[in-house]
């Protein structure tokens, strides 16, 4: 074998090997019907944790703060807990939005009513249908164009404020909407009393976002963000704090990846938590099969070749100059 010389190049391959095996045994028992909720179990048993800390559901108990994500959640509960805040927050996806709303929901003051418009519809009256149905009104049967419904609206914010509640709109892939949508936004944020705004508002989406409402066109609505929030990819340093922080939240006391596998982890991933997740997911999953209790560099990069093939990482995602 060229390449590799001495026992120590004897050792290097064979590990590979072993490692590609354990991963390739692992996925054939999957084949072969052993329910993967059965394996994940086993390797929670082996690896002494409570569950599965690296499951890509978005769950605010493992919430890590990097600096961004707490400035950012800091931005989010500032616009929300005052009186009609208008905030903008943007970033790739995987880094963490959905988490970070979640976080937001979680820590809303008392007397807060939501609605939550996941998947933006295609017209002003299907949005406003929809943020309706979140707030469980009763919509009249004359309400059946845009202006009805906001009238609507405008009434059941009014008897909210009155009552001593305050309303909060989220809108996700807000990158999604279109010139009309956003026009229909920015009426939305003029329903208020003389003193106060009745709506709060949080536009999530992704980095297209930013640009859209950058237009000429739109500056009337982006002039009424009152807080912009952007989270980018994790540092490395954070990268290993990430799955310091998970594993622990899942019961671990140990340093499960040592310093190697969280570098090659940081290469692979770029900080993208998403991606984070599921490379050290299948990682463990591959350490339980091999019966071993630290993950290195090699097993990082056979799990990422198993998730994403030769290549061993998402599309661009390995870069030359990765620092953190």
């Amino acid at each position: 074998m060229r390449g590799f010389r001495g026992s120590g190049g004897r050792t290097a391959v064979a590990d590979r090997l072993h490692a590609r095996h354990a991963l390739r045994l692992y996925n054939e028992i999957a084949r072969r019907g052993t329910p993967r909720r059965i394996l994940g179990a086993m390797y929670e048993q082996f690896h002494g944790l409570s569950e599965r800390p690296f499951s890509i559901t978005p769950d605010p108990r493992y919430l890590y703060l990097s600096t961004r994500h707490a400035e950012a959640l800091a931005h989010l509960l500032y616009g929300v807990r005052e009186n009609g805040g208008f905030t903008q927050l943007t970033g790739e996806v995987g880094t963490g939005k959905t988490m970070l709303v979640r976080c937001l929901l979680e820590r809303l003051p008392e007397r807060t009513d939501t609605a939550i418009v996941l998947d933006p519809p295609a017209t002003r009256i299907e949005f406003l249908q929809t943020i309706c149905r979140e707030l469980r009104m009763r919509t009249p049967r004359w309400a059946e164009n845009p202006s009805s419904l906001g009238a609507a609206l405008n009434r059941k914010l009014l008897r909210t404020y009155a009552a001593g509640r305050r309303t909060i709109l989220i809108v996700d892939e807000a990158q999604a909407l279109g010139a009309d949508l956003l026009e229909q936004v920015r009426r939305l944020t003029n329903l208020e009393t003389a003193r106060h705004k009745l709506l709060g508002i949080v536009l999530v989406g992704q980095p297209e976002l930013h640009e859209t409402l950058a237009r000429r066109d739109l500056r009337q609505l982006a002039q009424r963000i009152t807080a912009r929030c952007h989270l980018g990819p994790l540092s490395r340093a954070e990268t290993g704090e990430y799955l310091r922080h998970r594993l622990k939240v899942a019961g671990s006391s140990r340093e499960v990846f040592n310093s190697r596998a969280r570098r090659r982890l940081y290469r692979i991933s770029r900080g993208i938590p998403r991606i984070i997740n599921v490379v050290a997911d299948r990682a463990l999953l591959g350490a339980f099969v091999r019966r071993e209790h630290e993950i290195g560099p090699q097993l990082v990069r056979l799990a990422a070749r198993e998730i994403y093939g030769r290549q061993g990482a998402p599309a661009g995602a390995l870069w030359s100059g990765a620092t953190g």
